[in-house]
């Protein structure tokens, strides 16, 4: 309850907000004994949005928010959703109180302590979802068992620190766009991402089972993705309990999970390794595409059929992104829609091989061709290279965005291309296909080019290979040149080489919007040149004048 108001209502205090959540739990007491009275029949995101909209002088904190309460549900929840601040800086930066106070606060008052964690973590992250939020304070707890007894507890929880607000960072990331992609996309695609994904996981799983909590994810999402926390929270541990009820069958590596307390078992399961695949598992080409009658198996029930595909070929294929196995899957449903049609549909689908490979290998070469760029390289030269390349396929952006993107993709090559062969391709396509929702939810707002547009409406699987396919926008109209652009002072020679770097960075990012068809050559000249300047200039007395010669 804490964890629902606090996002809601960012800017209330925690003890504003616990008379909140008395009300409620007093509600919830009541209800066990009268299940009849008509407040208990609300569903209850009804019943938190009642309680924020008797809130007194609402409008004097929240302004438009308040006519959130004029609307009926879900049109009520949906206008409250779009007011959550998703990087609150009216929050001040959370400051811990010294080490011996908060080891003796945990001692004395343990519930208050984690109640405010709580309550801190949730108002700064308004959409991470609540069984994350309570798995998070159950390692500040463990933080705190260890480090109160440690030699330095302040450099013991400084480090732990820096984890769980890193883990908080990637769970935010990943649920938002989780959220995004149901939203988006719908259901169908939700699901078959999520399937692709548990057959990896799970591939001695059977079928039956996975389609199960598939279908249970969905309802999940939905709740978490719409706010409703207690809901969301409430049927994530009836999965989990589901699962742990038959960990054999699932999966030997969640066992462990299904030992620890509630609210840990979650995001532990979550983050379990990929169990080992069965081994001799029958060969899929014989199966559909050798098989002469694959269009009656198709024909009557499209979407099983196909979801059978995807947890057969998911379950074969650890090593693979899930947007490739919806890729293929895409294509071999295209074509069996097609071939299906024809008087001889064996003969049509005998190359589904052939063709389904063109998939694979595309991905498996903008992997390689970019790992090796960042080995032989190095960071500096890869984010230059990415740079150039996005700058030229979506100039319209504003130079600090075309730099967070470069920094973002570099960070997924350093991320991803010192894991193992085996590794490489799901983590890097699944983090440029966080990078590029982002991207796409931005170009919502403020379209970029017709390009981005047709890439962002993209089926959901396609997007990755047609930013990478994307060339340069030749619609592009180039601002006049302005020498203003070249104008350097000494500010650079005292500047941190991190500030010196970005500097070079956004030189290179301006030059290309005003020279989009620049070489490769004449780009490495002028960067050269840069970096050969300062280095010179600043070793001058009259430092301004030596910047406007060079």
């Amino acid at each position: 309850s804490m964890i629902t108001f606090a996002q809601y209502l960012q800017r209330c205090s925690y003890e504003g907000l616990s008379k909140l959540v008395k009300d409620v739990i007093d509600l919830a007491h009541k209800c066990v004994a009268h299940e009849d009275d008509p407040e208990c029949t609300k569903p209850l995101p009804s019943i938190f949005l009642d309680e924020i909209c008797q809130v007194e002088k609402l409008r004097d904190s929240y302004g438009a928010m308040a006519d959130c309460c004029g609307k009926t549900d879900p049109e009520r929840n949906e206008c409250f959703l779009s007011f959550k601040v998703h990087h609150p800086d009216f929050i001040e930066p959370y400051q811990r109180p010294a080490s011996d106070v908060i080891c003796k606060e945990y001692q004395d008052d343990r519930a208050s302590l984690l109640g405010h964690f709580i309550y801190s973590v949730a108002r700064r992250n308004p959409f991470l979802y609540a069984p994350a939020i309570l798995g998070l304070a159950a390692d500040y707890e463990h933080s705190l068992q260890t480090c109160c007894k440690a030699e330095d507890v302040g450099v013991c929880l400084d480090e732990r620190a820096a984890v769980i607000k890193e883990k908080a960072k990637k769970i935010s990331v990943k649920h938002q766009y989780t959220c995004g992609i149901l939203k988006k996309y719908g259901e169908r695609v939700f699901q078959a991402d999520k399937l692709a994904r548990l057959s990896q996981k799970y591939p001695k799983a059977p079928f039956s089972e996975l389609r199960k909590l598939v279908g249970d994810l969905k309802g999940i999402y939905k709740e978490c993705c719409e706010g409703d926390m207690v809901e969301c929270m409430d049927d994530r541990a009836e999965v989990v309990n589901y699962m742990c009820s038959k960990p054999d069958v699932f999966s030997s590596k969640i066992q462990g999970c299904c030992d620890k307390p509630i609210v840990e078992r979650s995001q532990c399961i979550m983050e379990a390794a990929f169990d080992e695949k069965p081994e001799n598992l029958p060969s899929l080409v014989d199966r559909y595409i050798h098989e002469k009658e694959v269009c009656k198996q198709f024909e009557p029930d499209h979407t099983l059929f196909m979801a059978e595909f995807v947890y057969e070929y998911g379950r074969r294929h650890p090593e693979y992104s899930t947007q490739l196995i919806l890729r293929v899957a895409k294509g071999f449903e295209d074509l069996l829609t097609k071939c299906c049609k024809t008087d001889n549909p064996a003969e049509c689908y005998a190359h589904a091989v052939k063709e389904l490979k063109k998939h694979i290998k595309e991905t498996e070469e903008v992997v390689k061709v970019n790992c090796d760029l960042l080995a032989a390289h190095g960071e500096n030269d890869f984010l230059k290279a990415i740079l150039i390349r996005y700058t030229k396929k979506m100039p319209q952006v504003s130079t600090d965005t075309l730099l967070d993107i470069g920094k973002k993709m570099t960070a997924v090559g350093v991320k991803c291309c010192k894991l193992p062969q085996a590794e490489r391709l799901p983590c890097s396509e699944g983090y440029l296909s966080i990078v590029i929702e982002d991207m796409c939810r931005k170009h919502e707002a403020t379209p970029v080019n017709d390009q981005v547009t047709h890439c962002c409406s993209d089926s959901y699987s396609h997007r990755r290979p047609c930013f990478t396919a994307m060339g340069t926008d030749e619609k592009y109209v180039p601002p006049p040149f302005n020498p203003d652009m070249f104008s350097f002072d000494e500010k650079l020679c005292t500047a941190t080489p991190a500030e010196q770097e970005a500097g070079q960075m956004k030189l290179l990012i301006n030059l290309i919007k005003r020279k989009p068809q620049m070489t490769e050559e004449q780009i490495k000249t002028i960067s050269d040149g840069f970096t050969a300047m300062v280095e010179k200039c600043c070793k001058q007395t009259d430092i301004e004048t030596c910047f406007g010669e060079e």
